[in-house]
């Protein structure tokens, strides 16, 4: 394929990479200019830095990319509303490709996607790659690296997702009230599915490194549960059946706050025999949420005060998210999309240079 060439097949594709503040996409980029196969038609970089002052991330595009590419400011607003501004950039192209910034296509990932593509039927809306997740070969994981090794069977993650063109401007792409990285690929899949659409896995393979990440990472990874309520409200109870997502501890979370609040306000009450057994049923549930972190990973000093801390703190911080998620989307319906879009032009050189500048 050359920069002069006008005809678009079938097997034509544009890349959108959002970035938010993360070291920025250079591995992504690099291993996506080095893999064989054909080059994507475009690649759209997202820019989803929040301030007005940020370093330019012209020396993140190899290159053999950069006549390719283009940044488009996407203002903090969220990783699908990124991925909207990154789909609509893109062009008049039949495939997007949503990569993350963290992730590294394999070295034959090109010629994979154009076989992928080549083999999609006529109502085939999205293509999902093999995610692999390095685990350590010289110790167990940490709590963490299980976490992060389980996006590896999360189904219709956008870490590497192939969507027709056609299919999202038939639903409006991603519903931009998930505002964090979290379930928004799901619902997008799940009203593909709802439209008649179908969804399939691929044959490319894509290695999603463990990024470093601070000891409450597993309390921040909470909020989430606000965007669980709102898929409940949007696709209905069995959400997680159909998705085939991993239902998570919500219900102990509740039970052991619910048994340390009952416990706290007995005391206060004088009630102390009822204290007493809301309090050894916490100890209990904390207990056991401790040991099943704790026993699978490395089991170092660290490791196991990080567990025991934060097992104390997951509880009370699940449970706020969800009554947080049920109070803000106790009005959610379906998404519906506004208006139809336009694909934007392909940009002349002049405007592609000033963009990556």
């Amino acid at each position: 394929m050359t920069e002069s060439c006008t005809a678009t097949r079938d097997t034509d594709y544009a890349v959108v990479v959002p970035t938010h503040g993360r070291p920025g996409p250079r591995a992504c980029l690099h291993a996506l200019a080095e893999a064989t196969g054909p080059r994507p038609v475009r690649v759209v970089l997202v820019d989803d830095r929040p301030g007005p002052s940020r370093p330019p991330l012209t020396a993140d595009v190899p290159p053999s990319l950069r006549s390719r590419t283009v940044v488009v400011p996407g203002g903090g607003r969220g990783p699908a509303a990124a991925r909207n501004l990154g789909w609509r950039a893109a062009g008049d192209v039949p495939w997007v490709v949503f990569l993350d910034d963290d992730v590294v296509p394999g070295p034959t990932w090109a010629d994979d996607l154009t076989l992928d593509l080549a083999a999609a039927t006529g109502r085939a809306a999205g293509i999902t790659a093999r995610i692999e997740v390095p685990r350590p070969t010289d110790r167990r994981p940490t709590d963490w690296e299980r976490t992060r090794a389980g996006l590896a069977a999360a189904r219709w993650i956008t870490a590497d997702m192939a969507y027709r063109r056609a299919a999202l401007a038939a639903v409006g792409g991603f519903d931009e009230r998930f505002r964090r990285a979290s379930r928004e690929d799901a619902d997008l899949a799940l009203r593909m599915v709802d439209a008649g659409w179908t969804l399939t896995g691929g044959r490319r393979t894509t290695t999603r490194p463990v990024r470093p990440a601070g000891r409450w990472i597993s309390v921040r990874l909470q909020a989430g549960h606000a965007d669980d309520v709102l898929m409940t409200r949007l696709h209905g109870r069995h959400w997680w059946r159909r998705a085939e997502a991993h239902r998570g501890r919500l219900p102990a979370h509740l039970a052991m706050t619910g048994a340390a609040v009952t416990a706290l306000g007995c005391a206060l009450l004088g009630r102390h025999r009822t204290a007493g057994a809301c309090a050894a049923a916490w100890l209990a549930g904390t207990t056991e949420f401790a040991l099943a972190r704790v026993l699978p990973g490395p089991r170092t000093r660290d490791e196991v005060l990080t567990m025991t801390v934060t097992s104390v703190l997951v509880p009370p911080a699940a449970t706020w998210h969800w009554l947080r998620g049920r109070l803000e989307h106790r009005k959610a319906r379906p998404y519906t999309p506004l208006e139809p879009f336009e694909p934007l032009p392909a940009p002349t050189p002049a405007v592609r240079e000033r963009l990556l500048s």
